[in-house]
């Protein structure tokens, strides 16, 4: 017999909240350390702290999995845990940390293009205007009020980097849907950190930096961005998930790209302007249209 599903909750959307606010506090601490280490010393450092909380539980579901599971665990943790947080930490270093986040809202433009290719999941004719409007908006959030035309050869790479980090993780939310039903969340997540590790330790080892000496500031900091934005946020985002509907979710979730915002103007004195202020609007309303 199939279990009904969880109770709606008055409390989940602000579990909802809680979660994505905890995620906007991932910037203020990322974006310091690569003052000091690579993005490829950050990244593995927050796998490996994550990895030695979640490998009990990947140990015990690892065996578990079929070859077409295993295929979908590798985009996953490759793509998605490795590639797209690469990606993102480096868009941080080199640009505005909060135009960035401001571009992980175009994940479901690229989640329905990818589903469209890869799962042949059709999309209606309103969707596609709406899509239209939400590939328009994220230029705007991107660019702001600058010309195309200007954009040839004077791309900022802040950006391309934000939505690689944006494609990479849509690829993982297109193939957990099709390949990893039936996997609890906690166990997704240990399969996408831990698997992520190898790939990530050759990456270290084939473009090797410098480590610094480790401070005690930049230890607590590389703790607290894998347990504060990254484990708990994802805990904490997932238990309100499973009591709110999704349409109020989506609405609480702003409260990541406001979080971020705020406190990258106030501790790392990074802004932006009005037109990406709106184009961020227009983007959240064409994806809550589609």
């Amino acid at each position: 017999m199939t279990k009904p599903p969880p109770p709606i909750s008055q409390n989940g959307v602000l579990w909802v909240a809680l979660g994505a606010s905890l995620w906007g506090t991932d910037t203020v601490l990322r974006r310091p350390l690569t003052q000091v280490l690579s993005s490829y010393q950050i990244v593995f450092v927050e796998h490996v702290i994550l990895t030695l909380i979640l490998f009990p539980l990947f140990w015990r579901i690892f065996r578990k999995l079929t070859r077409a599971q295993w295929g979908a665990v590798l985009v996953i943790a490759w793509g998605g845990s490795a590639c797209g947080t690469l990606l993102f930490t480096e868009a941080i270093r080199v640009g505005n940390p909060t135009t960035a986040v401001l571009l992980q809202k175009t994940q479901p433009i690229f989640a329905v293009l990818l589903a469209r290719i890869v799962l042949r999941e059709r999309l209606s004719a309103r969707s596609w205007v709406w899509l239209g409007v939400a590939v328009i908006a994220a230029y705007l959030v991107s660019f702001g009020a600058t010309f195309p035309t200007d954009l040839v050869n004077h791309a900022p790479p802040a950006t391309l980097l934000a939505l690689g980090a944006a494609v990479f993780w849509a690829a993982s939310t297109v193939m957990g849907r099709s390949a990893l039903r039936g996997i609890s969340v906690q166990s997704l997540t240990a399969l996408r950190i831990v698997g992520a590790l190898p790939l990530l330790a050759a990456l270290v080892l084939i473009r090797p930096h410098p480590w610094p000496p480790f401070e005690v500031k930049q230890t607590l900091s590389l703790v607290a961005m894998a347990l504060v934005p990254g484990l708990a946020a994802l805990m904490i985002y997932y238990h309100g998930l499973r009591h709110t509907r999704a349409s109020l979710a989506s609405v609480a979730e702003l409260s990541f790209p406001a979080t971020a915002a705020l406190l990258n103007w106030t501790v790392l004195g990074q802004g932006v302007t009005f037109v990406q202020i709106a184009g961020f609007a227009w983007l959240w309303a064409a994806i809550l249209a589609m």
